[in-house]
């Protein structure tokens, strides 16, 4: 099984404190600092304080903030929780190319990225990536807080997304839905439910009766680099 390498590991620290939709203030070896997270919404329904964290250092002038937050730790295990969703599409293109994905898709020569919406093309093929973070699933060590659910509505992409993916099957073979998880799930929860959720049910099962297959990866995601853990066809929708 091949692992998807970091250019260099990754750096431990501490998350202290979110400061803004797109800032974190960290403690890396006793110095605190600003980095940048990379998603703009909650972690599950995990507080964003004192948390064991991965960061990547970006030695670029241009950048205002040389790290970026890869992931946090929430178990009392080493099971690394990604949270970089632009991460996701390059190891679902390392993984595919490496063959290690074939039971969702072999037969392609090459994987163009975000054809139109966001949405990749293999062969004759159309894949939709997400990175699901609104619930984590794995047991939550001792020394995490949570906080009350919170309803989220940013669903219109996906809806849109979904409906775009049924839409191809009317001119090529197939077309899947992928979720990938930076982790390895230890603990199913129950899904947080959007303010949308019979408009997004229902384009689900017309995405699923109109042939969308429906994919979710779990990944082990550690330091040095990731590996493709699991691969399952979900009937979950």
């Amino acid at each position: 099984m091949r692992t998807y390498l970091f250019e260099k590991p990754l750096i431990r620290g501490t998350m202290i404190k979110r400061k803004s939709q797109f800032t974190a203030l960290v403690d890396i070896d006793g110095e605190e600092l600003i980095a940048h997270i990379p998603t703009t919404n909650r972690i599950g329904d995990v507080e964003n304080k004192n948390l064991p964290c991965l960061l990547s250092f970006h030695d670029n002038p241009k950048r205002k903030l040389k790290y970026d937050i890869e992931a946090v730790l929430l178990s009392d295990d080493e099971n690394w929780v990604g949270i970089n969703q632009i991460l996701s599409n390059r190891l679902v293109e390392f993984f595919f190319n490496e063959h290690e994905l074939d039971e969702i898709a072999s037969d392609f020569g090459s994987i163009q990225r975000e054809v139109k919406l966001g949405i990749s093309k293999l062969g004759d093929a159309y894949l939709e990536v997400k990175t699901p973070l609104t619930t984590i699933n794995v047991k939550y060590g001792q020394n995490i807080n949570t906080l009350p659910p919170k309803p989220f509505s940013s669903t219109d992409r996906m809806v849109k997304h979904l409906r775009e993916l049924a839409k191809s099957l009317q001119d090529h073979e197939k077309a899947v839905f992928l979720q990938v998880f930076q982790y390895r799930l230890t603990e199913k929860k129950e899904r947080l439910r959007s303010t949308h959720y019979e408009d997004v049910s229902q384009t689900f099962k017309y995405a699923s009766n109109a042939g969308v297959e429906f994919w979710e990866i779990q990944m082990d995601f550690r330091p040095e680099g990731v590996t493709l853990y699991s691969v399952n066809r979900s009937a979950d929708l």
